[in-house]
């Protein structure tokens, strides 16, 4: 099915006055794109590999909407800009000009499959789960990995920092937490390397089935791993669900921005001994990320660098 695009050109400021008129109308969906920079609690929620880049703020949001073909989008225009012509005595909603285009009814879940495809970190081969494994690297370690709508392929390179690290520290007596879990890799990585056990935590309910469905396709059984939602930096449920002093490693591929809320938490959850792994620092964050570390108390063993991206691997001495 073909749909109309449209896309209305107004203000930050209107942005959420009219996304309530278009869906008054009964026009759902709407798409938001503005320069708002985002507030700490946005960043907290964010655990993903790679922060995005947003430009200042210039007062400028656009609403993209869309019709079915067989609506008459002539009449519903007309609504649309009468709605905003009338806003404007009571609200600075801008320009309000619309741009129209047409866009195909795509499997967006899926469509990205045909840019991802197998490839190596050092040694170990991870490949999707809709290509077969060749001959010849049958006798690799190999991951077979489908993160659906989670994140985590091991493509980026503070997913690998990452993995080079837990094959540096994992051994066969090794519980494993990894905070911000997303497909799963991470946690069936170090299960693969020997560990004991691994728990994952996420914010996103898509990482939990991805993980699953990665595990079960890896040949990882549920008696290894557990995985559960919930913010670990301030929910003291899932704190309590997880546990304490009780992990030999702690990974956390995420943000700066999250890793100096988290650093002083996570000492709950790791023993005497234990290792922390971080990632997702973009290198101007690294000062950042290491003076939390230490402020925390724990002893920096390691800073490992790939491409802009930068890993700190501690330990607890107490």
């Amino acid at each position: 099915m073909r749909w109309n695009k449209f896309r209305l050109k107004t203000t930050t400021e209107a942005e959420d006055l009219v996304s309530s008129m278009l869906m008054d109308l009964g026009i759902e969906g709407v798409e938001i794109e503005d320069k708002v920079p985002l507030t700490q609690a946005d960043k907290e929620q964010m655990f993903v590999d790679i922060l995005p880049q947003i430009e200042s703020d210039d007062g400028i949001a656009y609403l993209s909407f869309y019709l079915e073909e067989e609506v008459d989008k002539e009449e519903m225009l007309a609504k649309v800009r009468d709605e905003f012509e009338a806003m404007r005595a009571y609200a600075n909603v801008g320009e309000g000009t619309i741009e129209e285009s047409q866009t195909e009814d795509l499997d967006w879940v899926n469509n990205w499959k045909q840019y991802f495809h197998q490839f190596y970190v050092d040694d170990i081969l991870i490949i999707p789960s809709w290509e077969e494994v060749k001959p010849e690297d049958e006798d690799k370690m190999i991951i077979h990995i489908d993160p659906g709508t989670a994140f985590g392929t091991g493509m980026h390179e503070t997913t690998q920092l990452c993995i080079r690290q837990l094959k540096k520290h994992v051994t066969k007596e090794t519980r494993i937490l990894d905070v911000g879990c997303g497909s799963g890799i991470l946690g069936m990585l170090a299960l693969k390397f020997g560990a004991a056990y691994s728990v994952g935590t996420d914010l996103d309910p898509c990482a939990i089935d991805a993980t699953y469905e990665n595990m079960e396709v890896n040949g990882i059984t549920r008696d290894q791993y557990e995985v559960m939602i919930g913010n670990i930096i301030d929910d003291k449920e899932v704190q309590d669900k997880v546990g304490y002093d009780k992990y030999d490693i702690v990974v956390a591929n995420i943000l700066a921005d999250v890793l100096v809320p988290l650093t002083p938490v996570i000492l709950n959850q790791l023993k005497k001994g234990g290792i922390y792994i971080t990632s997702g620092i973009i290198d101007d964050k690294e000062d950042t990320v290491v003076e939390a570390v230490k402020a925390a108390g724990l002893e920096v063993l390691e800073v490992t660098y790939q491409g802009e991206w930068v890993s700190v691997t501690a330990r607890k001495n107490f």
